[in-house]
């Protein structure tokens, strides 16, 4: 059975509830944190709904960060959890999560999902990637284009490259969105 456990830090901005408003890629553009609150609660009851049925272990975290709900879901080493924790499942598992949402509230979802510290494990790759970037720049390369990845992914390397001194920009558009570096 799966336990669903909440972290949420109250401020004043709780009482206010605003909509979900989108932006012209049909993004949010800014969530009330009440309706980032039920946005984690829907994706946990999903999540643990799934869980249930595919009798693996896990134990649900839901927080709110940058305007964004996250959902966790951890498990002692050994279980079964680390089925579901490769990156590619964890990107289906966390759109179908967004539908399940969005289909109850009826506005985009930004939530993110992370599996057994799936989310980690990639930050670490992407400044893997960069760091392997930052080197063809430094052996004389104009620019490094790394391969195309999801808006997310691509914040976390633009600040990734910020922190390491670097440029970075988005090119290209839909699936073939990728992120080039160059020198400050």
């Amino acid at each position: 059975m799966t336990d669903v456990q909440t972290e949420f830090t109250p401020s004043d901005e709780e009482a206010v509830h605003s909509p979900i408003t989108t932006d012209v890629e049909g993004e949010t553009a800014s969530a009330a944190p009440a309706d980032l609150d039920r946005e984690g609660d829907i994706a946990a009851d999903y999540i643990e709904e799934l869980l249930d049925i595919a009798d693996i272990d896990g134990d649900i975290d839901i927080d709110t960060r940058n305007g964004r709900a996250y959902i966790s879901v951890n498990a002692e080493e050994g279980t079964n959890l680390r089925l579901l924790s490769k990156p590619e499942t964890v990107a289906a598992l966390q759109e179908l999560t967004r539908l399940a949402v969005q289909n109850q509230t009826g506005g985009f979802s930004r939530l993110i999902l992370d599996i057994a510290g799936s989310r980690d494990a990639r930050q670490a790759e992407l400044a893997t990637l960069v760091d392997r970037a930052i080197a063809r720049l430094e052996e004389g390369s104009s620019e490094a284009s790394l391969p195309a990845m999801s808006s997310y992914e691509r914040k976390l390397v633009h600040d990734i490259v910020s922190e390491r001194g670097y440029v970075s920009n988005s090119r290209g558009e839909g699936r073939d969105r990728h992120t080039v570096i160059t020198a400050a």
